[in-house]
């Protein structure tokens, strides 16, 4: 697949202002007002259909809250429930498919407030950033983000981010071993550029993943978001009512949401893909 090089800047485009935004509605309560959209046009210097479309996007995720004749505001807090289980340790359940990476854009920059709040740093501390678009068995799944503290991964080759396990790829080329994630999900649908890039209407459904991953030591070692493709995923929660005599075998294959390999953790929660067999979708 050939990627498109309009729709691929129009998407990292977005990203940023959609970082910018969110990083003013977490120094807000909910119902404070946020700047206007040509104030925040001037402030970021971007078009107004660029910062519409990153604003959209939070409204949709229930995270802005528009207002006719108003303006824009935090919205309301949202209602978590956790899925846990202090009896052991859960093994998500991986989906088929060879996973490939192509990549957008590969940089190493200060994490700023926001990033550097998620990692436990320092705003002036160096992250690598990397936007790359997901494929399994050559068709896109996922546009992913991710960012990963410069002083515990010095450096991150084309080939560690293209191909193979990258968790895999850190414990063995960076003594990086993780241990340990907090990931949530939500919906949300794709804006245009999004679309080129996954191949699939504008506006179709997309699940948001947003991760922190420590390691062993308990050291934050990737924040990543991601959204991948709602027509070809779906959520099943596994839920354990009581014990049992044996754990079940380990899966084979790609973690949605959480790139390939063995990765535990203590939420009883199966993530799983449609594959190729689409349910009548």
């Amino acid at each position: 697949m050939e990627i498109d090089a309009a729709a691929s800047g129009a998407v990292l485009k977005r990203e940023r202002v959609r970082d910018a935004i969110l990083e003013l509605v977490e120094e807000r309560r909910p119902g404070d007002a946020i700047p206007s959209e040509r104030t925040l046009c001037a402030e970021l210097g971007v078009s107004r259909p660029t910062l519409r479309a990153a604003v959209d996007e939070l409204v949709v995720a229930g995270l802005l809250v528009r207002e006719h004749g108003r303006g824009m505001f935090v919205a309301a807090e949202k209602i978590t429930q956790e899925l846990v289980s202090d009896r052991r340790a859960f093994s998500l359940l991986q989906a088929a498919g060879a996973w490939t990476s192509r990549l957008l854009e590969v940089r190493t920059l200060p994490a700023g407030a926001r990033v550097g709040r998620k990692l436990r740093m320092s705003p002036a501390a160096r992250i690598h950033y990397v936007a790359r678009l997901r494929l399994v068995d050559g068709v896109p799944m996922a546009i992913e983000y991710l960012h990963v503290p410069a002083d515990l991964v010095s450096d991150l080759t084309s080939e560690e981010l293209e191909q193979g396990d990258l968790y895999a790829h850190l414990a063995e080329r960076h003594d990086v071993r993780v241990s340990e994630a907090v990931q949530s999900i939500e919906p949300t649908v794709v804006t245009r550029a999004e679309a080129d890039l996954l191949d699939v209407p504008e506006l179709s459904p997309a699940l948001l993943f947003e991760r922190l991953t420590t390691d062993t030591l308990g050291r934050p070692v990737e924040y990543v978001h991601s959204l991948y493709r709602g027509d070809r995923y779906r959520i099943v929660s596994r839920l354990t009512l009581g014990p049992r005599d044996q754990a079940p075998p380990p899966g084979q294959g790609h973690h949605p949401g959480i790139p390939p390999g063995d990765f535990t953790t203590k939420d009883p929660v199966t993530l799983s893909t449609r594959g190729v067999v689409q349910d009548g979708m």
